[in-house]
């Protein structure tokens, strides 16, 4: 039974904290998807190059040459000489494969022909080198 001075209100629903969730549920999308991506190589500093251009092969091999001159494939810790065997076995398999060489850009330049070396060695070994655009 309502009483005859009270007001007729209508009913109201207060979307404010609807929103409130709304955009923390998006925000929690948006930081997670942030950490999706996908690391191939260890983090070196890359050189630049113009003439830059995508690989497309469907098999990728990476071997990381960081800034110590410590070597890595696909990252995990190889010495040079044992570079070459670890590639025929991981391109037996395979018919072809993209070795992706990632040197730092204060790598000297004889560390990294000889590790390019041991992947022409390799049959079926098709060498490319990381840069990135200026």
């Amino acid at each position: 039974m309502r009483l005859p001075d009270e007001p007729d209100l209508p009913p109201q629903i207060n979307i404010v904290p609807m929103i409130d969730v709304i955009f923390a549920i998006l925000t929690f999308f948006i930081m997670s998807t942030l950490f999706l991506t996908r690391s191939e190589g260890l983090p070196v500093n890359l050189p630049k190059a113009a003439t830059a251009k995508q690989q497309q092969v469907p098999t990728r091999i990476t071997i990381t040459v960081d800034e110590k001159g410590e070597v890595s494939l696909n990252r995990q810790a190889i010495a040079v000489d044992a570079l070459t065997d670890k590639l025929r076995t991981l391109v037996s398999a395979k018919s072809e494969a993209l070795v992706i060489i990632n040197a730092d850009e204060k790598v000297g330049h004889g560390k990294v022909v000889a590790v390019m070396d041991r992947v022409r060695q390799v049959e079926g070994a098709k060498l490319a080198i990381a840069t990135q655009k200026p």
